[in-house]
């Protein structure tokens, strides 16, 4: 009952989505069981990869960024280091070498983690980058008065100066978290079955490359436009909840 349920469900979302168009019997049972796959086998594995690497990178973008902003020598360059080598490359390499290049050293990562790995070093270094800036963009005069009143500098940080950093560096977390859903399109050449896996595979099998690309394409689209609506809600609500904040403490 269960399976019927669902084979029903999947004809009348095919149906609204395709009653318009002239796609024949053989293209339209390739595309409609290529959709339901992409959603149910690829899209999961998908978001859970971005979710988990953007969380990872957010804690190693910050930590970098405050290691800049403390100025601390040793450390300073390090993360600079990191910085460099991460930037310099393309994701794409990084993740082979992750992959297919450290066995040879004797360490063997499973291919869904390797890729956490390699998205979450990626995306760390650029959103250092975002976050020092967003940090620095903070008047100086915010940290001063959080130790007037007898905070400690590391509470002034956390209370008063990284809220006001994360309103200012939000647009471009959340278009890099966006632009990290499509990367992931490139775990594929790993063999983790996300989306662009799903549609590799039905493509293969039934030589329709173009058709099921597209409709690739047409997923990715609305996944991107669904989070770039919860962008605008969280913007809203961040800038709402970083100006009580600075009111609390004022």
């Amino acid at each position: 009952m269960g399976v019927e349920a669902n084979a029903g469900v999947w004809d009348q979302i095919w149906s609204f989505l395709t009653g318009w168009m002239n796609l024949g019997d053989r293209l339209s049972g390739i595309l409609k069981g290529a959709l339901e796959r992409m959603v149910t086998e690829g899209l999961p594995n998908t978001l859970l990869l971005t979710a988990i690497s953007f969380s990872i990178a957010l804690v190693i973008a910050t930590l970098i960024a405050f290691v800049q902003y403390a100025n601390i020598p040793v450390l300073r360059h390090i993360s600079r280091f990191y910085i460099w080598i991460i930037r310099g490359t393309p994701l794409l390499v990084q993740l082979v070498v992750i992959f297919y290049a450290l066995p040879a050293l004797g360490i063997v990562i499973d291919a869904f983690p390797s890729a956490v790995i390699a998205f979450s070093l990626n995306e760390g270094a650029y959103g250092a980058e975002t976050m020092r800036a967003a940090i620095e963009s903070v008047p100086s005069g915010q940290m001063e008065a959080g130790l007037c009143v007898g905070m400690s500098r590391g509470r002034t940080m956390m209370r008063i100066v990284l809220p006001q950093a994360l309103r200012t560096a939000a647009p471009n977390l959340f278009n890099s978290l966006i632009a990290m859903v499509k990367d992931t399109s490139l775990v594929a050449t790993i063999s983790v079955m996300d989306v662009f896996m799903v549609a590799k595979q039905i493509g293969g099998r039934y030589y329709e490359y173009l058709a099921v690309y597209l409709l690739v394409a047409l997923l990715y689209l609305l996944v991107c436009t669904v989070m770039t609506r919860v962008q605008r809600l969280a913007e809203r609500m961040l800038n709402r909840g970083v100006g009580r904040e600075v009111k609390a403490h004022a």
